[in-house]
């Protein structure tokens, strides 16, 4: 039902915003669209309306002026309008999904949809808030491959996080001290490190000598705790061949298949970095860094994206998991509405986004077998491991930033799901007693957690936890008492 008000926005549409408009779709989740909620506000010159058909001209087929070119094909393509909320400034867009590239490409979509489009005069605000992929289309693109349940076979870890960390200082140490820095908190008892972000090939700390001294302090740390380990390597480089031949380098360095990640930048390096490596190494865990996605995705940025919709597009991509934030209990920008739904939309097998009720099934909703797979997952049984065909395997959220021992719990708690990754740098390394007593809080706190002892009490017969108490609430409280 079309209100008086929009009905005498639609008055101001000139022919050509008219043709990217249509309030009357009979069944825009038909499985023909790709849809998208935008929160928009227009420049001075054009209303809400007109602003958004020039939008969906320009993400799609269109251009400023209506086109002596254009075909009765062509205009099947076009992206259209169907809902709008006057109150919210919220813009519903329609996309026909054969408009993008035929063989799953992430970065074809995005040039669309979040391309030319931030840079329009005609809007002083576009935000891309949620996107809903239908089944035909995520058939379309791989999806993750090896994913959190099959690093937690290779680790034996359940019913808890994958506990990791991250080697700091971030950079400055050599392959030896970073090797060193990985060994104690694997001794410690922690299951994961990563190398930072902007780790590569620096002449302090050679790519290849990092890889050597890595997989020596992985063996003897296996060996001397009887638990396997994993470790993820940024792979992020200059071009194709350097990445593969990264890639490649770890491969042949003798590491058991399971115990590797491929790190990848994969805002910076783009998008083709993170499917090729899905599509070249579909048997190892890819871990996408998400450095840079502030430009986009911080709530008061009005252009860009949101955390959900960059998660999503990960997922999709085959990312087997993507950093989404410490929802405001870490360091980092990020709340439980932004970080939370992002983390639970890319884990489960169905969930409620912003604005979209997110299957990634690939088969009718209303079947059985997916409605079973919705039953199963919700009850964190392993799903899609011998029915791959039935679904989009699930991303797991990884999550760092300033968190420690005392705030797992906390962590938890927001996230209401022990499904994720945790990688804690200061929060093990700053310990008093150093990493390898870092890391033995880390555990501790976890286990008090799963045995569901008050972490105080817990303390009081582990030291380690109980410096890490004593060390980081001491410097909460001094970072409280700064900020009155």
């Amino acid at each position: 039902m079309v209100s008086a008000k929009l009905n005498s926005l639609i008055k101001t549409l000139n022919p050509k915003q008219k043709a990217y408009t249509d309030f009357k779709i009979p069944d825009v989740k038909n499985g023909e669209y790709l849809l998208c909620v935008f929160h928009l506000l227009p420049g001075e010159k054009l209303n809400i309306l007109q602003a958004a058909a020039e939008v969906a001209a320009e993400s799609s087929t269109g251009t400023n002026f209506k086109v002596n070119t254009e075909t009765p094909f062509s205009r099947e393509m076009n992206a259209l309008i169907y809902q709008v909320d006057l109150k919210q400034n919220l813009v519903w867009i329609a996309y026909p999904w054969r408009l993008f590239d035929r063989i799953g490409n992430v970065q074809n979509i995005l040039t669309y949809i979040v391309g030319n489009v931030l840079g329009m005069k005609e809007v002083s605000a576009l935000k891309l808030l949620d996107v809903w992929f239908p089944p035909a289309m995520l058939e379309q693109f791989d999806g993750p491959s090896y994913t959190l349940d099959d690093m937690r076979k290779y680790l034996g870890v359940y019913n808890r996080p994958i506990l990791g960390t991250i080697v700091k200082p971030k950079m400055g140490l050599t392959s030896a001290e970073y090797a060193e820095v990985a060994y104690d908190f694997w001794v410690g008892g922690g299951d994961f490190v990563k190398n930072d972000e902007p780790q590569a090939d620096q002449d302090f700390c050679p790519y290849e000598k990092m890889v050597k001294h890595v997989k020596e302090a992985m063996d003897k740390a296996v060996k001397k705790t009887g638990h396997k380990k994993v470790h993820s390597f940024n792979v992020s480089a200059s071009d194709f061949d350097t990445m593969i031949k990264r890639c490649e380098l770890i491969r042949g360095a003798g590491f058991e298949e399971g115990s590797y990640a491929f790190l990848i930048d994969g805002i910076t390096a783009g998008w083709m970095a993170v499917q090729t490596l899905r599509r070249r190494y579909p048997n190892t865990f890819i871990h996408f860094h998400r450095a840079a996605h502030g430009a986009f995705t911080r709530p008061e940025n009005p252009f860009g994206f949101s955390v959900l919709v960059l998660s999503k597009f990960a997922r999709i991509a085959g990312a087997s998991g993507i950093h989404t934030g410490t929802a405001g209990v870490g360091k980092m920008q990020g709340s439980p509405k932004e970080d939370v739904v992002a983390a639970h939309n890319i884990v489960n097998f169905s969930d409620k986004g912003h604005f979209f009720e997110q299957s990634w099934s690939k088969i009718p909703e209303n079947d059985a077998d997916a409605i079973n797979l919705v039953h199963r997952d919700l009850t964190h049984h392993i799903i899609l491991d011998d029915d791959s065909w039935r679904g989009m395997k699930k991303c797991a959220p990884i999550v760092s930033g300033g968190l420690n021992p005392v705030l797992l719990k906390p962590f938890i708690d927001v996230m209401n799901s022990v499904d994720f990754i945790t990688t804690m740098g200061a929060g093990v390394h700053a310990h008093p007693k150093g990493t390898q007593a870092g890391a033995k809080a880390l555990i501790q706190a976890c286990d008090a957690y799963t045995k569901k002892i008050d972490i105080n009490k817990y303390a009081k017969t582990h030291k380690e936890l109980a410096d890490a108490i004593k060390f980081f609430s001491k410097k909460e409280n001094k970072i409280k008492e700064s900020k009155s």
